[in-house]
């Protein structure tokens, strides 16, 4: 027991040391490219401009406008950090985030107005979880069963059917299958039959519901392209991907040596088959949920869906640094997340760990 606690404490050191890796490494770059002053001076040059107009429409002299302007533009620039160099802002910086104090965006603000990125986070985070993980975790079920069905009937019609139905959708991109099933069966039924059979994006319609239940309706009627979009697109990788691990495992010498010693075959396939399988499959489906939380960005670009993906867009577009940073610790510390609960479930679902 205490070799399993030190070898779980060995990891989640491990995986806070990789935290931080990616925290400086993303430093690193965005200073050492210089991507983080031109970020901040192209801030800097737009609220300048904003603060000069201002005076320039209440009339004041020439002369003490660009005297006000020039006192402004160095408060601002002490403020922001541009008169330091980027390995003095930097580290400050990451060890906000380390504490999880995320800071403020300089131009982007929630649906309420607020500008601290944990309010953007908090408002777009359960609208990705409704797109991007549900969608995730209902294709990765469906298609984890089936995998498993084929794993266990190989070279069955079924498998052969469902083995090329999962490398056409393996090889479609997810924003090309939007955009058919937008044009298909939101703007098709629409301008054939003046009919909408469902809506070409957005999350709502304008203006919502105002009643709970069908504002939920109308989500779900909103939700329903993109979710059969994912499942078209993921529904095949998940089903190979299951169906090989169980082919491989079901041809392992100790699956043979079970069914040599005259074991039932649905003994064979739960204990000697199906539960050797469960660690990489559970590794796809965990490390799968975690990267949904970031989002899918050109998804919700096509759909026009208000999630983390496009919360990031709007963040490298507009070059708002901090947003930047937080984003990015957010997904990692997520996936480490993640990480450390599968090293926890290696340990219930292999005996061989364990015993080691």
């Amino acid at each position: 027991m205490a070799s399993l606690a030190k070898t779980l404490l060995v990891k989640a050191i491990t995986l806070v040391v990789v935290l931080i890796g990616v925290l400086v490494l993303l430093a690193v770059i965005m200073g050492a490219t210089r991507l983080s002053d031109k970020m901040l001076n192209s801030i800097l040059t737009s609220e300048v401009q904003e603060y000069k107009q201002q005076l320039l429409r209440q009339g004041k002299d020439i002369a003490a406008i660009e005297k006000a302007v020039e006192e402004f533009k160095k408060e601002r620039a002490a403020a922001l950090g541009i008169d330091r160099p980027w390995y003095e802002r930097m580290p400050q910086l990451i060890y906000r985030l380390l504490v999880l104090d995320l800071g403020n965006s300089r131009t982007l603000q929630s649906s309420w107005g607020s500008n601290r990125i944990a309010d953007l986070i908090l408002d777009r985070l359960p609208n990705t979880i409704i797109l991007t993980t549900t969608g995730i975790l209902l294709t990765a079920l469906v298609g984890i069963w089936m995998g498993l069905y084929m794993g266990a009937n190989i070279g069955s019609r079924a498998d052969r059917v469902v083995s090329i139905l999962s490398a056409a959708s393996y090889a479609l991109p997810l924003w090309f299958v939007g955009l058919v099933l937008i044009l298909v069966l939101a703007y098709g039924p629409k301008i054939l039959w003046g009919v909408q059979i469902f809506p070409p994006g957005g999350m709502v319609s304008t203006p919502p519901p105002k009643e709970p239940l069908a504002y939920v309706l109308d989500v779900m009627w909103h939700l329903s392209l993109p979710l059969l979009a994912s499942f078209i697109v993921f529904f095949g990788s998940w089903a190979y991907t299951t169906r090989n691990i169980v082919f491989s495992v079901s041809q392992e010498d100790f699956v043979n040596f079970a069914r040599a010693k005259g074991l039932p075959e649905d003994m064979v396939r739960n204990r000697y088959i199906l539960r050797p399988s469960l660690p990489p499959i559970l590794t796809n489906l965990i490390l799968s949920l975690a990267a949904s939380i970031s989002g899918y960005i050109i998804t919700e670009r096509v759909f026009n869906w208000p999630g983390m993906g496009s919360l990031f867009y709007a963040a490298i577009t507009a070059l708002d640094e901090p947003v930047i940073f937080a984003l990015t610790y957010v997904f990692t510390l997520v996936y480490i997340i993640g990480r450390f609960i599968l090293e926890i479930l290696y340990v219930l679902l292999d005996p061989r760990i364990r015993l080691s």
